[in-house]
């Protein structure tokens, strides 16, 4: 019978290679770790492992098992912390996922208030998935995911937090801050600023560039709100980033354009599991992001 300290047993030695490493990082002896594996090869009747030099590699029976493990591992320490917190009364911890860089600024302004009114919560920040964001979701990665690309699925329950624009950035003295709202064509000789997202996931391209087909002259990626408008600023390019981000930054010299007649209009959601529906620590964390406001400048964070 497959337990949780084979799945542990199997992730260590992935993680570290050698027998010698995972029984330190399991806290067991070598031959303690030796006999369980041994043991669960005997269970499932196929090898788990075999020697590449001093390094053990998986088979492919042990890469199955691997997959598992990275699957259910999070779920029982997802399941023991939540049982912890419920035997000491305290309100736990609560582990965000985020798949929206602008949307940073404004969990700060979501995080602080909960913070305050739940001292007995700690908050976990995640940006980078092995499975993707809602993959992180279901595999209990993560309790909550942050995403302005929510997909509707029945197992999933979507809290939609607020609504936006996103609108083209560029300096006040280009000849593009005079139109009511730039065309494809407009961009095809433009140095184009975005966060790093996958190109099939950016709006300004899948909505309004290729069908169009057309391109820009130069695409760049940059991480830092801060550092893109300072290279539109200083005539390095434009930009693609959501209208109350651009709000918030207040700044002087910019202009921001709509995108195409129409626009481009999207929704920030909070994705959770359908089994947490009634959980209240994720209820509460919901309740505070609603109450804030993404078109008002913020000041000092509280």
């Amino acid at each position: 019978m497959i337990e949780r300290h084979h799945l542990q047993l199997v992730k260590a030695i992935e993680q570290y290679g050698t027998v010698t490493k995972a029984a330190k990082h399991l806290f067991v002896s070598q031959s303690a770790l030796s006999h369980s594996m041994k043991k669960l090869e005997q269970s499932i009747g196929a090898k788990i492992w075999h020697k590449r030099g001093r390094t053990l590699v998986l088979t492919l029976e042990g890469q199955r098992l691997l997959k598992s493990a990275q699957k259910i591992l999070p779920q029982f320490e997802n399941l023991e912390q939540q049982l912890q917190a419920m035997v000491k009364g305290v309100g736990g911890n609560i582990k965000i996922g985020i798949e929206c860089y602008p949307c940073f600024s404004w969990l700060l302004q979501v995080a602080a208030p909960f913070l305050k009114e739940n001292p007995d919560v700690d908050v976990d920040l995640k940006n980078e998935f092995q499975f993707g964001g809602i993959g992180a979701l279901l595999n209990y990665e993560i309790d909550l995911l942050i995403t302005p690309d929510p997909l509707y699925q029945s197992n999933l329950i979507l809290n939609k937090v607020f609504d936006y624009e996103q609108v083209l950035v560029v300096n006040k003295t280009d000849i593009l801050a005079s139109k009511p709202f730039i065309e494809p064509l407009d961009l095809t000789d433009k140095t184009l600023f975005t966060y790093p997202i996958e190109r099939s996931r950016l709006d300004i391209f899948n909505q309004f560039l290729t069908p169009a087909s057309i391109g820009v002259k130069q695409h760049k990626t940059l991480e830092n709100t801060e550092m893109i408008l300072q290279m539109v600023k200083h005539h390095r390019g434009v930009a693609v980033l959501p209208d109350w981000l651009v709000a918030q930054e207040n700044c002087q010299d910019l202009v921001a354009v709509k995108i195409g007649k129409e626009g481009i209009h999207k929704s920030t959601f909070i994705a959770i599991r359908a089994t947490d529906e009634d959980n209240s620590l994720i209820k509460r964390f919901i309740e505070q992001s609603t109450l804030i406001d993404v078109n008002k400048k913020y000041g000092e964070i509280n």
